[in-house]
């Protein structure tokens, strides 16, 4: 047998390498002495049953698989623990970078190559995202489909907790009657990251629903002001100088404002649009906190407050109704993605009052009104 190279031995040991974890990741050892295990560690099982899997299974499209039901497994715990009543989005988001970690720093029982390792990572992101588990009844006739975000700005406070996830975990698969008819609702859980919009995962989930006109409602959902926001008018560009949450910037601001890109191009489409959520039906879901349709915007020419779609001609968007952040980026995605597919389905966002940390009362209080609203919304669907 001949000896191995110097270059054979070099791509031997650069297959074997640890993948460097990234900044979510690198938080991981601050959150678990500050959080404790009650919420780090609590789908520690989910974590635990996919890194056995990776270490001991040589056959790699059967792992790729594994990861898939793993992910899903994770999702469908989170599920299920909130709707049991732990009203926490945090232990799934901190289990899900755990399982990454194993992915990255644990060594496959078979010769893996870098490229096949992302393909595992994107499986588990999908899947325990709840992406991979968007599954409506034959017989449900007012379809919702509703996005969450992970908890953000974890370097401010790293025990903050984001009411939209509750909600998505909360509200996934539940179904209720509205005048005789079924209502679904089926739920995914979006990160904060500006690469993954870029990238296009909003119209990758989304497109399929809307191209068909296979589901009633897309409610976007994320963590805003003092009170509820639906955000009329979202902008194109963005303009927040806060990170994502792998502390990545964008170099926009409100002076420099920037557009979003898709797939390596900037995003092609006008500076605002408009939703088209049941509004007025929306704004009487009795709950603890005011219902705003918000038209407030800012342009390079200052803040308005736009009557109509009409009166923004000819403005550079600075901050959608939404902001100039990812919440409203979600928006407008889906909103022009709608337009561009020429679908029928109404597509907004739902701004949820802030809660500092984490807030099980205050949670509660939002979700119960976000249940309302899309109960009204089903009512005139």
């Amino acid at each position: 047998m001949k000896p191995l190279t110097a270059l054979a031995l070099t791509l031997f040991s650069a297959t074997s390498l640890a993948a460097a974890l990234d900044v979510e990741e690198q938080r991981l050892p601050v959150a678990e002495a500050t959080l404790g295990n009650e919420v780090t560690q609590r789908y520690q099982n989910q974590v635990s049953a996919l890194t056995l899997r990776y270490q001991t299974d040589g056959n790699e499209l059967t792992v790729t698989n594994k990861v898939a039901e793993d992910g899903q497994a994770l999702w469908r715990a989170a599920v299920a623990d909130v709707q049991a009543g732990h009203l926490d989005d945090r232990s799934l988001y901190w289990a899900r970078l755990s399982a990454r970690k194993a992915l990255k720093q644990n060594e496959p029982a078979f010769r893996m190559a870098e490229w096949q390792r992302t393909i595992l990572l994107s499986t588990l992101e999908k899947a325990s995202r709840g992406m991979s588990d968007i599954q409506f009844d034959d017989d449900s006739e007012i379809r919702i489909l509703l996005t969450g975000f992970d908890p953000f700005l974890l370097d401010r406070d790293i025990a903050q907790s984001n009411p939209s996830g509750v909600v998505a975990l909360a509200l996934d698969g539940r179904r209720w009657t509205v005048n005789g008819r079924k209502v679904q609702v089926e739920t995914a859980m979006i990160p904060v990251r500006f690469e993954d919009f870029d990238k296009g995962i909003v119209e990758a989930l989304l497109t399929p629903y809307l191209r068909e006109n296979k589901i009633s409602l897309v409610a976007t959902v994320s963590m805003g002001r003092e009170q509820f926001d639906l955000e009329r008018f979202p902008g194109r560009n963005r303009s927040a100088t806060a990170p994502d949450n792998r502390n990545v910037l964008t170099g926009a601001n409100a002076q420099n404002p920037l557009p979003p890109k898709l797939n390596g191009a900037p995003l092609n489409g006008p500076e605002f649009v408009e939703f088209s959520l049941p509004v007025a039906s929306m704004q009487q879901a009795p709950g603890a906190f005011s219902i705003v349709d918000n038209h407030t915007v800012k342009t390079l020419n200052g803040v308005r407050d736009a009557a109509n779609l009409a009166s923004l001609t000819d403005q550079v968007s600075v901050e959608g109704s939404g902001g100039g952040y990812l919440s409203n980026e979600i928006s407008y995605r889906s909103i022009l993605l709608k337009e561009l597919l020429g679908s029928r389905v109404p597509v907004g966002h739902i701004h949820t009052p802030k809660v500092s940390g984490h807030d099980a009362k205050t949670t509660e209080a939002i979700l119960t009104q976000v249940q309302a609203m899309l109960n009204q919304a089903a009512q005139g669907l």
